[in-house]
């Protein structure tokens, strides 16, 4: 994957230095082409020798939900004549990591074994951007394999809360 990453890297920083302030607003547009562009037989389609750039262009245009304003359709175009759009789920992540850190923010990912309450994802929220000294965009997946209790992933650092971690903590110690 670090080819794709590498591959993104210069377009995420050109598409967040042309949004400027906008940054949100491509956010929005860059995400929904990244889902549409996650889909593997239009890659397929994308990639095929007969498939033209206008007529790849109009199927991904067709398909989004939204229209595209005039900077999403030239970006779009780009990355169809340059062969890139199997890289656009990765460029919006890193376009997303870029916008964060203009803002002061940073994704966190909550692993959960049980759906959890809107409140109590704010009181965790809370607790969270305190532990980690910086705000947090929180997403939360379910891993019922955890038992109970959250695992917590910032970028590079890991906060296993879960009870999955804890009888593993505990085999450890019984057989060392």
């Amino acid at each position: 994957m670090a080819e794709i990453a590498t591959i993104a890297r210069p377009y995420a920083d050109a598409l967040f230095k042309a949004a400027g302030v906008d940054a949100a607003g491509v956010a929005s547009w860059l995400d929904e082409l990244a889902a549409v562009a996650g889909n593997e037989q239009l890659r397929q389609f994308a990639e095929a020798p007969q498939s033209s750039p206008t007529q790849v262009f109009d199927v991904i245009t067709g398909v989004l939900k939204n229209a595209l304003p005039e900077m999403g359709q030239n970006f779009l175009r780009t990355v169809i004549e340059n062969g890139r759009v199997a890289a656009l789920p990765e460029i919006a992540a890193q376009f997303r990591v870029l916008k964060n850190a203009q803002q002061g923010r940073f994704d966190a990912v909550v692993y959960s074994a049980f759906d959890i309450e809107p409140s109590a994802l704010a009181e965790l929220s809370g607790v969270l951007e305190k532990r980690f000294g910086r705000q947090l965009n929180l997403q939360v997946q379910l891993q019922p394999e955890l038992i109970g209790g959250v695992r917590v992933v910032v970028g590079d650092e890991v906060l296993d809360t879960s009870i999955k971690a804890r009888l593993e903590q505990m085999k450890v110690a019984l057989t060392a």
